[in-house]
């Protein structure tokens, strides 16, 4: 009964610890380029795009396939980085902690 009871607090403690993840991701931002720099995007932690920034030399409507497929790698980039980050700070928060193998956090 004692280990239950143990046990019970660790997932209680989990919990919160959790929480307070969910939050700091919600506030965490990547910024991703392609081009050279002449795109760049901003992502927040749940992957929200908040901002997109491209250099005027690209706004030629000839060039329009080379924008959006420079606006798509910025994105990719931004995202890898947003996931490397919250992979970090998921990997702090449960070091330690025995759970079993392939199991993600946070759920």
């Amino acid at each position: 009964m004692k280990d239950l009871m143990g046990m019970m607090k660790q997932a209680k403690a989990m919990q919160e610890k959790m929480q307070g993840l969910q939050a700091e991701i919600a506030e965490i931002t990547a910024e991703g380029q392609s081009g050279g720099g002449v795109v760049t995007v901003t992502l927040k932690g749940q992957g929200e795009l908040v901002s997109l920034s491209i250099d005027p030399s690209l706004l030629k409507a000839e060039e329009k396939d080379i924008v959006e497929d420079l606006v798509v790698a910025a994105h990719a980039d931004a995202k890898k980085k947003l996931d490397t980050t919250i992979a970090e700070k998921t990997q702090e928060l449960t070091a330690g902690l025995q759970l079993p193998g392939g199991m993600k956090l946070p759920f």
